[in-house]
């Protein structure tokens, strides 16, 4: 078989470096995509007229910020690797090595948003929505950020734009972060912010959100080399899929309970 290569830029990680402490491009797209997540929400708020929320949100996205670096540490160590992590649980907070998954940091945004948001007895699912409209964009950054740190790269290809990756061997492969960057990340964030304005039940976006990302990223890891130390399910399944299949159904639940009043009390 003959592969047409496309170069892979050569970026290093390490922006700059001064004795043990250095700056890398995966940890700017962190913190990027929380000051967009921040401006666009408070640009939300300006248009709802509620300016007076503005401490209130500062305060819950830093507290789900914290609760996404945890819960995507672990959901990496856990959901991918938990044979490894087990027998070595100070590599757990060893985060500079590299490590994050999205469905752990999901699920941990989420755990610390709805602790501080019913803390001050204020609706979760109405913040949820008002949040979720802006987080296809942390995915755009986060997805560079895999990019340019040569990994989560794709299965071999012979397309043009394929590419050799540093960690993948000399066989031209996706470069599967730029599709999701671009698909999951950039296309998703216009069709959730056209949505902002719907006076939709509280919670209607962020199912939409769970539904429409997990449907995609399913689609996408038949593209990428699973990251795993155990064996797939169902003989196919990687566990992103798995993750994303819950994501889906979850979606779907939650449209459900909400159209049939079933859970607003709790949210």
């Amino acid at each position: 078989m003959i592969y047409v290569m496309l170069t892979y830029p050569q970026i290093d990680p390490v922006i700059f470096q001064i004795g043990p402490f250095a700056v890398r491009w995966y940890g700017l797209m962190y913190i990027v995509s929380f000051f967009c997540c921040l401006f666009l929400c408070r640009h939300q708020l300006k248009e709802k007229k509620l300016k007076e929320l503005y401490p209130f949100l500062e305060n819950l996205l830093f507290y789900s910020f914290l609760g996404l670096i945890v819960g995507a540490r672990l959901g990496f160590c856990f959901f991918y690797y938990p044979d490894y992590f087990l027998k070595n649980p100070l590599e757990i907070v060893a985060i500079w090595k590299g490590g994050m998954s999205f469905h752990g940091g999901l699920i941990g945004s989420i755990l610390a948003g709805y602790i501080y948001i019913k803390k001050h007895g204020q609706s979760f699912l109405w913040w949820a929505d008002l949040v979720v409209v802006t987080a296809p964009i942390g995915l755009f950054f986060g997805r560079i950020g895999n990019f340019i740190n040569g990994e989560l790269y794709g299965k071999p290809s012979n397309l043009p734009w394929a590419m050799i990756f540093p960690e993948g061997g000399p066989i031209p492969r996706h470069p599967v972060q730029l599709y999701e960057s671009l698909i999951t990340g950039l296309f998703l964030f216009l069709f959730m912010w056209n949505l902002r304005k719907k006076e939709w039940i509280y919670g209607t976006k962020l199912a939409i959100f769970l539904i429409l990302y997990g449907t995609l990223r399913f689609f996408f890891e038949f593209l990428r080399e699973p990251a795993q130390s155990f064996n797939l399910f169902l003989g196919w399944m990687t566990m992103g899929q798995t993750l994303c299949l819950i994501m889906i159904i979850s979606g779907i639940l939650l449209l459900y309970f909400l159209k049939k009043n079933l859970i607003q009390k709790y949210f």
